[in-house]
């Protein structure tokens, strides 16, 4: 059974940093292309940073360039993102998605499996 377990999130103030998991079961998750989404109420679902397989190469939205990391750790099928100098418009459900693919999207569509999603708010 293929599944994604997103986990990290939590209540930090502006400022603070936060470190999301996604561990992967049932699939190895170095031969995926891994993207990292959030969705704000009322928005649509945003894609943030994403890592190609292909050449381990990362992308990230404007939003969060310089401030959020992403990384995979291939020896426990997890891929991680570090989020630092976090702020208050960053609130959001946060999911992690994989598609078997060596090249990265930020369509969500583009992504075969989904994790549930866990919750980051940040306070002011």
């Amino acid at each position: 059974d293929v599944q994604l377990q997103a986990s990290g999130g939590g209540l930090v103030q502006a400022g603070g940093s936060l470190r999301l998991s996604c561990a992967a079961s049932g699939f190895t998750l170095r031969d995926y292309a891994i993207g990292w989404f959030r969705q704000a109420p009322g928005k649509d679902r945003e894609a943030i940073a994403c890592i190609s397989i292909k050449d381990g190469r990362t992308h990230y939205a404007d939003s969060v360039k310089g401030r959020f990391t992403i990384s995979r750790d291939n020896a426990n099928n997890t891929v991680y993102l570090q989020m630092n100098s976090l702020k208050p418009e960053d609130t959001a459900v946060y999911y992690c998605a994989a598609k078997y693919s060596t090249v990265v999207s930020r369509t969500p569509g583009f992504y075969d499996y989904w994790g549930q999603g866990t919750l980051v708010t940040v306070s002011s």
